[in-house]
C-alpha cells in the first residue's frame, strides 16, 4: 500500500518524499523560536506564534509544525506555572529546571525534524490550538 503524500510534499525522482527547503527552514524555526523565552518572558508564546502568523497561509508544512511549536510553548507555559507554585512545598525548585531542561531538548529535536522536512510531534502536549 502507498501512503498518501501530504499537500506540502514533492516527490523526489526516487519516489522519497520531499518538503521546500524554505518550508523545511521556516518549520525549524517555528520550532527554534520557543528558545526566546529562555531570554524574555513569555517570548516562547510569542516566537512561534509570530512564525506560524507570518507563514501559514504561504506554506502548509509551517501551518502544521507551527501549530505544533505553539501547543507545545502553551504546554511548557503551562508546566512551569505549576512548578512555580509547587515552590511552595520545595518540590518546585526541582521541577522547574526539570522542564525548562526538557524543553529546549525537545525543541532541538524538534528542530532538526523539521530541518529535514518531517512532520514532527511533541508528546505530552495539550492540543489547543487546532
Amino acid at each position: 500500500m502507498s501512503e498518501e503524500i501530504p499537500p506540502y510534499q514533492t516527490l523526489s525522482p526516487d519516489g522519497v518524499p520531499e518538503t521546500d527547503p524554505d518550508a523545511r527552514l521556516w518549520g525549524m524555526l517555528a520550532h527554534l523560536a520557543g528558545l526566546i523565552g529562555f531570554i524574555i518572558p513569555f517570548g516562547n508564546l510569542i516566537g512561534p506564534l509570530i512564525v506560524w502568523q507570518v507563514k501559514k497561509d504561504q506554506m502548509p508544512f509551517v501551518d502544521d509544525q507551527g501549530k505544533e511549536s505553539l501547543n507545545f510553548q502553551i504546554t511548557v507555559s503551562l508546566a512551569a506555572l505549576v512548578s512555580m507554585v509547587l515552590m511552595l512545598v520545595l518540590i518546585g525548585f526541582v521541577l522547574l529546571p526539570l522542564v525548562g531542561l526538557v524543553a529546549l531538548v525537545l525543541m532541538v529535536i524538534a528542530g532538526i525534524k523539521a530541518n529535514s522536512g518531517e512532520r514532527y510531534r511533541y508528546p505530552f502536549v495539550l492540543r489547543l490550538v487546532k
